[in-house]
């Protein structure tokens, strides 16, 4: 299916910020990623770059939460620690295929801007929600407690977070295996 130029700005924002961060993505480089007519970037972001790169955010968040409501569909008997690994395996997938200049555009956002009354701070904290939220909502179907479940969630973003950093600073899968292995026995009861 054919991406409109709107669409195709977006995805390239979200691509270029994960290599970058937003400070080092410039609105250039993103219509040429996307080959997006130059004069479309006004038409489509009146805003300017921080509605485009907090667009690109929010599209991140969804996709980060519909991998992890997308984790039922790989399994007969859905379990924390296999929900976990279900995540760390997007990773280790993206880095086998295509190497370790990308990681998260959200962390890359928070390594930007966190701390910061940026105006791009309420789009990475809703990207951050979505994903949390989506991680707390496959946890309560496996009946686990809501208050568990969001630690939960807390706790498997920023274990798997840091395994990402870790992993493109070392160019190397291991960081994530350990992720893996050493949370999952936390993960269970």
């Amino acid at each position: 299916m054919e991406r409109s130029p709107r669409a195709r700005m977006v995805y390239s924002a979200a691509q270029l910020v994960r290599a970058r961060g937003p400070a080092g993505t410039g609105v250039r480089e993103i219509i040429e990623h996307a080959g997006a007519p130059r004069g479309s970037f006004q038409h489509y972001f009146p805003g300017g770059k921080d509605q485009l790169v907090g667009e690109a955010l929010l599209w991140a968040g969804d996709f980060a939460a519909a991998w992890a409501a997308r984790y039922p569909e790989t399994t007969s008997n859905p379990t924390p620690a296999g929900l976990f690994a279900h995540m760390v395996k997007q990773w280790k997938d993206e880095f086998t295929k295509r190497g370790f200049e990308r990681g998260c555009p959200v962390m890359a956002s928070v390594a930007d801007l966190g701390g910061t009354d940026a105006p791009l701070t309420s789009q990475i904290r809703t990207a951050l929600d979505r994903w949390e939220q989506a991680v707390t909502d496959e946890l309560v179907r496996m009946d686990i407690a809501p208050s568990r479940a969001r630690r939960l969630a807390v706790l498997m973003i920023s274990t798997l977070e840091g395994a990402i950093m870790f992993a493109r600073l070392r160019q190397d899968l291991t960081p994530l295996t350990t992720a893996v292995s050493t949370l999952s026995p936390a993960l269970v009861g």
